[in-house]
This record gives structure tokens, sequence and C-alpha cells, in this order.
């Protein structure tokens, strides 16, 4: 009796076992799938998924794996998972100002977890987020990947590092409160220590801010805040250490050092010159501009609570960082797709597709700016920026041609992240 009780446990054992390692296979189709590499489009594609990773590229009607879940969409265009380089996963954009202090610290590593879902339902199945505090992206990184919380791969910057009294350090209260930001840098000893304990608390990127901002207190957009020798002492820490490196900077002069210094992707370049622009294109230099924000801010922003001063400096660089977008993307920088969300709602980062096709883009070079070029941008395109074998099963589809009406990409039919659906028809 004895063995027939192990016998029929080992039996149960084995067919456990096989259940648990059955592969877990998507099969999608659609009328169309864009190969944003070459910006052709495949007809009646068959993707399929398996364990997260595309395994094949087909034609509808193709045979499909024993077992697989079958998603078919009529009419739809499939694309790569879309990429943000530039977010704040725990900002809100509708509480602004001094509003933010009637909530308690922990609140918006709460609320965090809410932007992570709309920003994955809206197509966006990574995100770079520069700069967050209490490594609250770190913690929200976790949970994702560990399966607890819904929300897009995050790579994550932890703090940004600033210059004493400049757009990174906390500049809006008098000397009794004695707030400063924790990693403020004032020679290039402190910026490779900054380096080192971000990285050791989580840091995937590091973020740092070589000018003035707009959403600070007491400076300008285009002031330059850390020297050259600061700016490289990050980048070759950073580099050193594997890891890539973001600098904010609107003024020109901050854009030309940061370029310098070997930074690897310049954020917001609002008021880059030729010289800048020059640069950028010798050094393969990557461009992150936010042009579609401002006019969230401008709207929506005084009812928020921002301030007028801020409200000012967004006026008045606003439609220059559009135009030099223009030049800049013309001249031949390589343009990533970077939304500044959290200064406007989490899950309408699309809408600035349409504000770079307004300025010059056309479709497709938009679309590549949030795939193929920014997986190029993580360093990460065997993994992410396109619906290829080998890379992860991240698949949006919206109703229709994104290259003949771009807005479509606001408003995804379908995404999946790893092979996952998280929103279907």
């Amino acid at each position: 009796m004895r063995k027939g009780i192990v016998a029929s446990a080992l039996v149960l054992g084995l067919a456990l076992g096989s259940a648990a390692s059955a592969a877990q296979v998507e099969a999608v189709s659609a009328s169309r799938l864009l190969d944003v590499a070459s910006g052709k489009y495949v007809d009646n594609p068959l993707v399929i998924v398996t364990d997260g990773r595309i395994t094949s590229i087909g034609k509808k009607g193709d045979a499909v794996p024993a077992g697989a879940k079958v998603v078919d969409l009529p009419g739809a265009t499939l694309l790569p998972g879309l990429i943000d380089m530039h977010t704040h996963i725990s900002a809100l954009a509708e509480i602004g100002g001094y509003n933010s202090l009637q909530y308690s610290d922990r609140f918006w590593s709460v609320v965090q977890t809410a932007n992570a879902k709309k920003t994955l339902n809206a197509g966006f199945t990574t995100i770079r987020n520069v700069g967050s505090d209490a490594f609250d992206d770190v913690g929200l990184r976790e949970a994702i990947d560990a399966g607890y919380v819904v929300g897009p791969r995050i790579v994550t910057a932890t703090y940004a590092i600033g210059a004493t009294g400049g757009h990174c350090d906390s500049t809006f209260f008098p000397p009794s409160m004695d707030q400063k930001g924790p990693y403020n840098i004032d020679s290039p000893d402190e910026a490779r220590k900054a380096v080192r304990t971000l990285k050791k608390y989580g840091a995937q990127v590091i973020k740092i801010c070589a000018t003035g901002g707009v959403f600070s207190h007491g400076d300008e957009p285009g002031q330059q805040q850390l020297t050259l020798d600061e700016m490289k002492a990050v980048a070759d820490e950073a580099h050193m250490a594997g890891l890539r490196v973001a600098a904010h900077a609107h003024g020109a002069a901050g854009i030309k050092d940061a370029i310098r210094a070997g930074i690897d992707t310049i954020e917001h370049a609002s008021l880059v010159d030729d010289e800048g622009i020059k640069l950028a294109i010798q050094h393969g230099t990557y461009f992150s501009m936010d042009i579609y924000n401002t006019d969230y801010t401008q709207a929506e922003g005084k009812k928020n609570g921002v301030l007028e001063d801020n409200l000012r400096k967004d006026r008045d660089i606003g439609e220059i960082q559009r135009q030099n977008f223009k030049k800049a993307l013309k001249a031949g920088v390589k343009m990533v797709f970077g939304t500044d969300a959290g200064v406007y709602p989490h899950g309408d980062n699309a809408k600035q597709f349409a504000v770079m096709v307004r300025y010059g883009a056309t479709p497709l070079q938009a679309i590549q700016s949030a795939t193929i070029t920014a997986a190029e941008a993580l360093g990460r395109p065997k993994d992410v920026g396109q619906v290829a074998v080998g890379l992860y099963g991240d698949i949006i589809a919206v109703g229709g041609d994104p290259l003949a009406d771009v807005t479509l990409l606001e408003h995804p039919v379908f995404v999946m992240k790893g092979g996952q659906v998280v929103r279907q028809p």
C-alpha cells in the first residue's frame, strides 16, 4: 500500500512539474505590422510569444502552437511597445507648487502605482524614470517585476544629482527649513561619490541637472549649474559602472559642456544653439525634447497651483524649444521620445507624437523615437524597441494606419507587455 502511495505521489509530482514548466504561448494576429526599422508594413502578421519573448513572426493562417492563447485584431496595426525616456512616475501634474505640502511623504509612493498602470494602459511598456524621491521608483520597479503591481518596465534613476542651490536642489524654502537635495555635488570627487551611492541603492541610469529649470525657484533655465569637470566625473564614473547618464539641460552652454563631458542624452535641450547641435551630431548624443507639455501647463498649471514665475519661464522657452526641436531634427540629431510625464497627467504620453509631427517629424520618425531609437539610447536593443524574434513580447495595436494618423497612438486598442495581455478590445 505504501509503495502504491509513493508511486501515485511520483506520478502526481511529475504531472504538476510538467504543468508548471509548460510554456506560456500567445499568438497575436492583425491586419498589418509596422516594421519600425524599415518603415514598411508587413501584411497579416502572426506573432508568436513564448514565455515573454517573441519566438516567431509569420503570416496569419500559419499553424499556431497547441495550447496558445490567440488574439486576432482585424483592421488593427501592430507596433512595438512604446518607450518614454523622461518620466516622473511618482509626480502628479494636478498637484503643483506648494499644494504638495498638504500630503505626507509616503503619499507619492502610493499614487505612483496608479500612474504606472495608466502609463502601461496607454501603450508605454518601458519608461525611464529620471528623478524620484526616497527611492520610490526603485520600489515600484521591484514591485512590478515581482508581479505585485501592474506597470511598465522601469529604468530607474532614483535621485537626480545637482549643484547646491540648483534646479535639482530644494529651493522653495527659507534657511530655517533646512531643506536640501541629498545628492548635491560641488566638486568632481563629490560627483563620483554620488554616482557610486546611487548605483548602490538601485540607480540604473544617472540623472544630473546641468542647468537651471522651469519648475525650480531662484534660477533661470539658461544658467549653467554644473562645471564641465563635474559633469565629466559623473559620466566617467557612471560609464565605468555600466550606466548611462541623462542631463537636464535647457541652456546652450550647459548643453555643450554636457555633450563634451560624454553625457548620453540631453533632456529638454530647449535653448540649444547651432554649435550644440553640431556637437550632438559629432558625439552621437541623443536629445530628449519634451515639446508637448507646455500645452498642458499653460492651460492647467495655475489651477493646479503652479507658481506664476514657473509659468512665466515655461512661456518664455516653450516655443523656442519647439523651433529648436525642428532645427535639431532636420540637422540629424538623434531624437528619443521623452515627455516629462508628471508635469502633465500620466497616461497622456502619446499626445506628444502629434506635436512632433507638427514641428517637422514624419510620423515614422516620431514612432522610431519611442521605439528603436529609444531602445538604442537605453542600451537595450536586444530587449525592446521592435517586434522581432528574441525581443520581449511588448506589442501594442492601434485601430488604423499610424503613419497616416499618428494620433491613433493616443488610443491603443491592445497592449501586451512581456507576453501578458493588459489591454484588449
